[in-house]
C-alpha cells in the first residue's frame, strides 16, 4: 500500500494533492509525517512551505534513491526511513510538532512495471508482489496454502466470488507444477464463472494476494492507532483509499473515535468520555473531474481526515476487535 498508481504515459501523480495540502494546511508550519512516501510527490509539496518539516517513510528501500534527491535541497528539514508505517511510533519524535499524518494507500507505477515484484498482470516471473519487509511472498502463498485458507483470503480480501473454485484448482494444479504469475491468472481464468469484459478477471484474486502478502489490513490498523498517538491537538490524520475495505476501516476507525455511543433514554444517566477526533467532513472527497480525465486510476480514491481535539497518547479502540476476521486470516502466513 505504498503510493498511487498511475497511467504509463504520465510521471507519478500523487492523488488528491491540492485537497490533502488544504486539508493539512502546512502553510502553517508544522512537522508532517508521510507515512507512503513512494515517489515523494506530497513530500515535495509540503516542502515548498517556509518552516515545515517532513519525515518520509516507505516500507520499499528502493524510495531511497528519490528521498536522495530531496535531501540535496533539503537536508536540513526532510528525513526518510526505511519503516512500515505501523512501526511510525519507532521514530524518536518526542517533542516534534507533529501537524499532519497522511497515507496514501495506492501503489506507484514504478512497483507496477517492476518485474521483480510481479504485480502486473504481464509478468513472467514467479509471483512475488512483496512491497518491502515481508516475511513471505504469493508464491508461498500460492503453493502452500491450504484450498481454505486460499479461499478465504480470495474472498474476504478481494471480495472474489469465485474464490471457492479458483483455490481447488489452485490446489489440483499445482500438485504437477509451480504456479508462477502466469499460471495463476489461467486458472483464475478457467475457474470463473461469468466472465468480466471490462476488468481483467485476475483483478481481484491479485488485489488479495497483495493484501496477504504485505499485511495491509494490520498495516493500516496499527498504522492509523500509532499516528493518532504521535499527533499533536489540532493535527490532522488524513488518508487516501482505493478500495472499499480500506475505506471501511478507516470510516470507522474516524468515527469511533468521534462519536459517542448511543444510549437508551431509558438507561441510567452516565458521563461519556470526551471524543478524540473531529470529523469537519463526514462524507469522503473524491477526485474532481479534470483530475480523473489526467489520471483515470484517481478514479476511486477516497480522502478521509480527522483532526486531534486534545493532547493524549493512549486512548481505548475496538477497531482491532471490528476486523477481528480479517486479522485472523493474515496470520494463515505464520505457517510460511
Amino acid at each position: 500500500m505504498e503510493a498511487t498508481i498511475v497511467p504509463d504515459v504520465q510521471k507519478h501523480y500523487p492523488v488528491l494533492l491540492e485537497e490533502i495540502i488544504s486539508v493539512i494546511t502546512p502553510q502553517h508550519g508544522g512537522t508532517f509525517i508521510d507515512c507512503t512516501f513512494g515517489q515523494g510527490g506530497y513530500s515535495k509539496k509540503i516542502l515548498e512551505f517556509e518552516n515545515t518539516n517532513v519525515i518520509g517513510l516507505d516500507r520499499d528501500i528502493e524510495s531511497q534513491e528519490v528521498a536522495n534527491s530531496i535531501l540535496e535541497n533539503f537536508e536540513d528539514r526532510f528525513i526518510f526511513k526505511n519503516l512500515k508505517f505501523s512501526q511510525l511510533t519507532n521514530l524518536k519524535i518526542k517533542n516534534e510538532n507533529i501537524k499532519g499524518v497522511i497515507f496514501d494507500l495506492g501503489y506507484s507505477l514504478t512497483q507496477m512495471k517492476d518485474p521483480k515484484k510481479g504485480l502486473s498482470f504481464n509478468s513472467t516471473t514467479d509471483l512475488n508482489m512483496q512491497l518491502g519487509l515481508n516475511n513471505y511472498s504469493a508464491a508461498d502463498a500460492i503453493n502452500k496454502l491450504d484450498a481454505k485458507e486460499l479461499e478465504k483470503i480470495f474472498k474476504y480480501f478481494g471480495d472474489e466470488k469465485d474464490a471457492k473454485y479458483i483455490s481447488k484448482n489452485i490446489v489440483k494444479e499445482r500438485l504437477n507444477k509451480k504456479i508462477d504469475t502466469q499460471g495463476l491468472i489461467k486458472i483464475v481464468d478457467k475457474s470463473k464463472i461469468r466472465k468480466n469484459f471490462k476488468v481483467h478477471n485476475s483483478t481481484k484474486v491479485f488485489q488479495a494476494l497483495r493484501i496477504f502478502v504485505n499485511k495491509e489490513i494490520s498495516e493500516l490498523i496499527f498504522g492509523l492507532i500509532n499516528a493518532t498517538k504521535v499527533l499533536k491537538k489540532g493535527g490532522v490524520l488524513a488518508v487516501v483509499t482505493f478500495h472499499s475495505l480500506e475505506d471501511k476501516i478507516v470510516k470507522y476507525f474516524f468515527k469511533s473515535l468521534s462519536q459517542n455511543k448511543s444510549i437508551s433514554r431509558y438507561a441510567p444517566i452516565i458521563e461519556q468520555k470526551e471524543t478524540l477526533f473531529n470529523l469537519s467532513q463526514k462524507k469522503p472527497i473524491t477526485p474532481s473531474d479534470l483530475e480523473i480525465k489526467e489520471n483515470p486510476p484517481s478514479r476511486s480514491a477516497k480522502l478521509r481526515y480527522a483532526i486531534k481535539k486534545s493532547d493524549f497518547f493512549n486512548f481505548d479502540t475496538d477497531i482491532e476487535e471490528k476486523f477481528k476476521n480479517f486479522l485472523e486470516i493474515e496470520k494463515f502466513g505464520d505457517k510460511l
